[in-house]
This record gives C-alpha cells, structure tokens and sequence, in this order.
C-alpha cells in the first residue's frame, strides 16, 4: 500500500509526512534543551561568589568546533541543493564533507577536549583556610578589585602524600606505574607517590584509588599550578584568556585536612561542570546519530535517487533540518560555557 503525502506536500499542512515529522521531533528537542540551559541558569544563579568557574575551557578549541558545524551547516544544504538539481556525484561529495565535520568535531571533543579535563585538578580550599594559601587565592587582591574570591586551587597534580602500609601502597603503584619515596619533609612517617616521568605527574583518578584503598589516609597534594594561582595578584589573570595560559614552574604543597572537595575536572567537580558534561555529552550523542544517518544515505541513498530522486531529496533535507538543530544547540553552547 502507497502511503499518502511521502514525496508531495499535504494540502492542508504545506508538509509531507517525514517533514511534519521532523518538525514536531524538533519541537520536543526545543524543550529538552530549554530545560537543561535552564538548569543551568538557574545554578549559575544560586551559585555562590566566586564557586561559579570561569575561563576553565579552551577557547580556541570551542571556536574551532565552532566553525567545523557551521561549515557542516553549509555544506548539507549544497547536498540538498545537488539532489534537487540531480547532480548525484555532487551530492555525494558535499554529503561526504558533512560527515568528516561530524567526525572532526567528535574527535576534537572526545579525542581532545575532553581527556586534558579528566587530567586538570582542582581543589576547592575551606574558608575558614583562605588567608593560610592566600599566596595562591588572592582574595585580597580580589576584595580590593570588587571581585568574587577564588576558593580554588587548580593545576597539575603532581604527587600525592600518604600513610599507610608500605607494602600495599608499593602493589598498587606498580599497577599504575607511579613511584613511592619516603616523604623527607613530613613529620609523621609518610609516602609520597609520584609517577615515573615527572612531566605526567600522577593522574587525579588514580589518586582518588589510591587514597580509596584500606589503612591509606590521605596527607597532602604537590600541585603544579595554573598561571591564576601562581600570579593570583596579577589583574590579566582575573579575566578569562582566548589563548589558554601555559601551566606555571611554581608547585604548592596543599594539605589534605584544608580541602573541602578535590578531584579532577569530571562532573562531580562542580555544578558547573555537571551540566557541561550533561549538555555536550547529549549533544555528541546528537551529533553521532546525525552522522549516522548520513553515512547510511551516503552508501545505500543510490537505489532510493534512481527510483524517486524527489524522496531521496526529501530525505536529506530532513536531515538537514535536524542537523541545523544539532548546530543551533551548540551555537548556544559556545557562548554559555566557553565566553561568559
């Protein structure tokens, strides 16, 4: 049986069926996505001075991926454009493109962008604890300026100091390739545990298993810190920098007892990191499943064109629409999470 209205537009809607669809799919997209950047304001909105980050995401990648779905954008309308013209092989390259920048952009985020956060620590100091690494936070200077305080120390954590049974602490750092030294500086006995190549340093999550094992207490963190904490007086690093500041060669000992939370940059880190992840991780999602269904149209879409070129045109115009939402979403991503 023929269903109605596949190629040819409804009368009484101007639509046909997969374009009606498409539609009323987007409209309950529009809700998800209103609903999570609501969150999101309304977080951002409770949260309290100076606990809200900023400047923690890299600019130039985020402007990058930027212009990679604007590209893509542009170039599944010419796909579109060709179909219409039947111009097939023409199609099939602007289609092509379409997909390497849903590539491009999934390597970037999930290939790079992601992996340098789950290596970033950050550890949020107790109040009562400011004045003690003041040398770090620079509340004063901040207080002067009428700026939020910083309640966080971030960097690169480069060893972590312990007690506990040696030969057990020794068995999971051979696990991990990391070394254990007596610390020399600490009055109790203690372990320090670093990785064997001084420039990885140790990795947070492996800090948080290591610290997670029986009879082990946590003492203290070497961090190799960020240009904001290693300057904190300096005004340039009370703004956020398009070119993200290298890490310092200043390290600070942070005790363990001050910390109010610790971690690396994963969701559990902050509200604001919360969403982030929540936000772009559903909107990968979207853009893997666009990719998808573009490569299937890309390799099996011949047999539909040489029997109805105008529902093959359909078609990709319905994956049009939803790949210009995809976009859309994130050209208010960029701004929300990466400038403000």
């Amino acid at each position: 049986m023929q269903i109605p209205y596949e190629v040819t537009a409804r009368p009484d809607t101007g639509l046909y069926n997969a374009k009606l669809g498409i539609w009323l799919f987007l409209a309950s997209e529009v809700m998800l996505f209103g609903g999570l950047f609501s969150a999101y304001v309304f977080l951002r909105m409770g949260a309290d001075d100076g606990y809200w980050p900023h400047g923690l995401l890299n600019v130039p990648v985020g402007t990058f991926n930027t212009a990679v779905l604007i590209i893509s954008s542009v170039t599944i309308v010419l796909a579109w454009a060709s179909l219409k013209m039947r111009r097939w092989s023409q199609y099939k390259l602007y289609l092509g493109i379409t997909i390497a920048c849903g590539l491009l952009f999934l390597v970037v985020k999930l290939g790079y962008e992601y992996p340098q956060k789950f290596q970033h620590f950050g550890a949020f100091i107790q109040k009562d604890k400011w004045a003690k690494y003041e040398a770090y936070l620079g509340n004063e200077h901040l207080k002067k300026e009428g700026l939020p305080p910083r309640p966080e120390i971030t960097g690169h954590l480069e060893a972590v100091e312990i007690e506990g049974e040696q030969e057990t602490v020794e068995a999971f750092a051979r696990e991990n390739d990391l070394v254990v030294e007596s610390a020399k500086e600490s009055k109790e006995p203690a372990l320090v545990v670093h990785n064997k190549e001084e420039e990885k340093g140790v990795s947070p999550r492996i800090a948080e298993h290591l610290v997670a094992l029986d009879g082990v207490k946590l003492l203290s963190f070497e961090v190799k810190l960020d240009q904001v904490n290693a300057d904190p007086d300096n005004r340039d690093n009370d703004r956020p920098h398009f070119i993200p500041p290298a890490l310092s060669n200043k390290t600070a000992k942070i005790e363990a007892e001050d910390v109010d939370s610790w971690s690396a940059f994963f969701p559990k880190h902050s509200s604001y990191f919360s969403v982030y992840f929540t936000i772009t991780g559903l909107h990968g999602l979207h853009v893997l499943g666009g990719v998808i269904v573009m490569t299937y149209f890309f390799f099996f879409g011949e047999k539909l064109y040489r029997r109805n070129p105008e529902h093959m045109a359909n078609r990709i115009e319905v994956c049009g629409l939803f790949w210009h939402f995809v976009d859309l979403v994130w050209i208010f991503v960029f701004p929300i999470f990466y400038l403000l």
